[in-house]
């Protein structure tokens, strides 16, 4: 019973040592942090949601796109980058369950472990990104890819050239009538001024995609890789971010700073990387399965 007491009252100390003066208890002090973390992570997702959205505008106008670009990513690729999120997203939970019940080794291990986890996902997903841009398959004008979907290579589409319009002779009398008088100072009616040039038929734009030399592929493919790499870009961007944070609290582990009495920032960091795991696990269907 007194060493039951005794770790209480030690858990107490260490507890109060990490309590900001604005607050009034430990819990209090958690609670604050937890509802923080959770009014954060409502704006990642309403981030990744203005995304998820833009993908689904794209989605439904260019079906074509979608189901030949997708194509040339791979699933094999994806999974294993879900299956290492999915492990480090356990690991993160066991780091949390650890830092609790105060066993350091333990959470030292398996926050070790979440970190080689997010180094794996982003090495895996450098290495698609170094094929993809061998292969020219970037967003917007870099878009210029040498092989198909079957790996075949392909002639380079050019991305995008000028579009040269030119107007079409009009006849007018008065106008020649003009050049042919001008010189001398006459003076010509209105109605007799050349009129404008008749443009093109339908919608006029300064610049259109070349036509692909590939005869099977769909235009505008780059719209697909614009928002393949914002949306993979960005997620990475919070894997990296994520890494650097454990990595701080691994660091800390080392120290001894957590336990039962204090493990509110593991508890924060837990929540942020189950969000980054679930993010992908949208991201990996919708980009390298549904075609």
């Amino acid at each position: 019973m007194s060493e039951a007491i005794a770790i209480n009252a030690t858990e107490e100390q260490v507890a109060r040592a990490h309590l900001a003066h604005h607050f009034d208890t430990p819990q209090q002090q958690f609670d604050a942090g937890t509802l923080g973390m959770w009014m954060f992570l409502a704006t990642e997702m309403l981030l990744f949601s203005g995304l998820f959205c833009a993908y689904a505008v794209f989605r439904a106008t260019h079906p074509e796109v979608f189901r030949y670009a997708g194509q040339y990513l791979d699933p094999v690729s994806g999974l294993i980058n879900a299956l290492i999120l999915l492990t480090s997203g356990l690991t993160m939970a066991l780091a949390v369950r650890f830092a609790q019940t105060g066993k350091r080794f333990a959470l030292s291990l398996c926050l070790a472990l979440t970190m080689l986890g997010g180094v794996a996902f982003l090495a895996i997903h450098a290495k698609e990104y170094f094929d993809n841009g061998q292969a020219k398959l970037l967003w917007g004008t870099h878009y210029a890819p040498t092989v198909g979907p079957n790996g075949k290579p392909i002639a380079p589409v050019v991305g995008l050239v000028p579009l040269v319009v030119k107007p079409k002779p009009v006849a007018s009398a008065g106008w020649q009538q003009l050049n042919a008088l001008g010189k001398t100072g006459f003076v010509v009616s209105h109605s007799d001024i050349m009129p404008a040039p008749t443009g093109p038929s339908g919608v006029a734009t300064s610049q259109k995609p070349a036509a692909p030399e590939n005869p099977f592929q769909p235009a505008n493919v780059q719209i697909f890789f614009g928002i393949y790499f914002l949306m993979t870009g960005l997620h990475s961007l919070h894997v990296i971010i994520g890494i650097i944070v454990i990595g701080w609290l691994l660091i800390r582990s080392f120290r001894g700073e957590f336990g039962p009495g204090y493990n509110a920032p593991v508890v924060y960091v837990g929540m942020y990387w189950g969000v980054v795991d679930m993010v992908w696990m949208f991201l990996f269907p919708l980009l390298y399965l549904i075609h």
